[in-house]
């Protein structure tokens, strides 16, 4: 699993026009799950990303360090599905997604995914899984961190 996360003052999703998810001040999240990532949720990296996006401290204290966690600041997750995480462009300039879950997998974890945050934090909006999405947001910072499910695996 890939997390792309970014801090925002605010973020929404919209499908066909229609506002489906927002937030204020927190963190927009892109999750990408690999062709790998079958088991995923029984393993201790399930968790860790989870501690990590609740826990991590990347909002600024009042003297303006990176002293304070989304928990802290009582911010908002906006949790969007992104297959494109695991694009390869390695070879030519057409990336390709042979190294992304299949679509059910992919669903099925990133359900599994949120249903698990949302059990641990009540500020959790999705986007549509398999849907063409728009995504506006506000970068505070901009402050962007990557989470790898493979760092955690230990």
């Amino acid at each position: 699993m890939r997390l792309v996360l970014q801090r925002v003052k605010w973020a929404r999703v919209l499908v066909d026009d229609q506002m489906v998810g927002e937030i204020g001040n927190g963190l927009a999240v892109l999750a990408g799950f690999s062709a790998a990532d079958n088991d995923l949720n029984y393993k201790r990296s399930w968790k860790v990303m989870h501690d990590k996006l609740l826990g991590l401290r990347i909002f600024p204290d009042q003297e303006g360090r990176l002293n304070l966690s989304l928990e802290d600041v009582q911010g908002g997750i906006l949790l969007i599905p992104q297959f494109t995480l695991y694009a390869d462009c390695r070879k030519g300039r057409r990336p390709g997604f042979s190294g992304s879950a299949p679509f059910d997998l992919a669903r099925t974890l990133f359900d599994r995914f949120a249903a698990g945050l949302r059990k641990r934090w009540p500020q959790v909006e999705l986007g549509v899984f398999g849907a063409e999405m728009e995504v506006e947001l506000n970068n505070f910072g901009p402050v962007t961190i990557i989470l790898d499910s493979r760092d955690y695996d230990g």
